[in-house]
């Protein structure tokens, strides 16, 4: 199953968790009518010997939004029982999750609650009240980087209301917990910073997939999102095809910002140079990487952002928004501020102009990619589940 960013890393997280020896009940929400065989392929049983999968009948899924979820609940609509089963609105479908974790949470042998998301942090609040265990939740995002600051209330209520019901929280970068202290009201002391990982396994292609040889190729994968930042990468595009009208620009990825992009590479008159891939599989991701020169991250707000470790593992060089968690972590690349347009210009150009700063960039980052492997982040989980059993915190 694909759900960006949380999807991998969530599935990272429990394949580091099961080297380790730990035992994981994964409770997650599935649908009828194709998602759920989705979700029995998330980790194959023979790979992971120590994860239980524990599915939920919800509509939910990973990045939901209200319209979304209206849309889901419309299938249903010529069969009543179906449609009477899911909540009437995305938030009360967050609240009937919650109520089906705490009966799970009465049959389930367990020590610690793990909650990933806001979508299930009401969740493992009432696990908790159920069980009596500790809760530890994982904030991935928050929803300030993903609205840039024109929060939804209620979400932000419930984000609210988990961070302060966790006895430890984790966040995915420094940057993220300085976010978490200044808008939650949280102590610094409550959040423990441990940074994603990449499965360093990859396949490797040829160069015959190619779009055109004799081009360069700049890359953008992500959620078309305002997060994202896309709008900074056409923008940056327009500048890039006046210095070299052979370029071409590839968008992969879909959003509620997707008409809009189209709409303005067409009034920018560079719709024959920017191609929208859409939606990109994990079995095409290693081919998407690999057919670029160089790939661009220019996020507004990333709590950390797993997309450019997987193109250094691909051998790609590597731009990224300085306003991300994976900036703290990450040497071999080049960096910039989202709204630079000027300087994200220079920079595409440098690496696509300078073989041999393409080269240093590619062999220096295939070096220090090796050390972000899912058993670190992994085993420092394991610290924070071992620290909320002894109460520390």
């Amino acid at each position: 199953m694909s759900s960006g960013g949380l999807g991998t890393a969530c599935y990272g997280l429990t394949r580091g968790l099961n080297n380790q020896g730990v035992q994981v009940s994964f409770v997650l929400p599935y649908a009828p009518g194709g998602t759920e065989a989705e979700y029995v392929k998330l980790i194959p049983a023979n790979n992971l010997k120590r994860v239980k999968m524990v599915g939920v009948n919800s509509l939910l899924h990973a990045y939901i939004t209200s319209s979304q979820y209206q849309i889901s609940l419309l299938k249903f609509e010529k069969n009543s029982k179906m449609k009477k089963l899911y909540g009437s609105d995305l938030y009360q479908e967050v609240y009937r999750f919650s109520l089906k974790a705490a009966l799970i949470a009465e049959h389930e042998d367990f020590d610690v609650i793990h909650s990933h998301d806001w979508l299930t942090y009401l969740a493992g609040i009432k696990a908790k009240e159920i069980s009596g265990k500790p809760l530890s939740v994982h904030v991935h995002a928050t929803e300030f980087d993903r609205t840039g600051g024109n929060v939804n209330q209620i979400v932000y209520d419930i984000e609210r209301k988990g961070m302060h019901a966790a006895d430890l929280i984790i966040a995915v970068s420094n940057f993220t917990k300085e976010k978490i202290i200044r808008h939650y009201g949280i102590d610094s002391n409550k959040v423990i910073v441990v940074h994603n990982a990449v499965d360093l396994k990859y396949n490797k292609y040829g160069d015959e997939f190619k779009v055109d040889k004799k081009d360069k190729l700049v890359l953008f994968l992500g959620r078309l999102t305002l997060q994202k930042g896309p709008d900074y990468f056409i923008s940056a595009a327009k500048k890039c095809l006046e210095f070299d009208p052979n370029i071409k620009f590839v968008i992969a990825g879909t959003g509620d910002m997707e008409g809009y992009l189209i709409e303005k590479v067409a009034e920018m008159g560079i719709s024959d140079k920017v191609l929208f891939a859409g939606f990109v599989g994990d079995d095409d991701l290693d081919k998407m990487y690999q057919m670029a020169d160089v790939y661009v991250m220019p996020s507004v707000s990333e709590p950390f952002g797993i997309t450019p470790l997987e193109s250094m593992k691909n051998g790609t060089p590597v731009i990224i928004s300085k306003q991300s968690g994976v900036s703290e972590v990450i040497t071999h690349c080049l960096k910039v501020d989202f709204w630079d347009v000027t300087q994200l210009v220079d920079k595409i150009m440098a690496v696509l102009k300078y073989e041999e700063l393409k080269h240093t960039l590619k062999y220096h980052g295939d070096i220090e990619i090796k050390k972000f492997d899912w058993n670190e982040p992994a085993k420092k989980c394991i610290g924070v589940y071992n620290m909320v059993m002894r109460g520390e915190n």
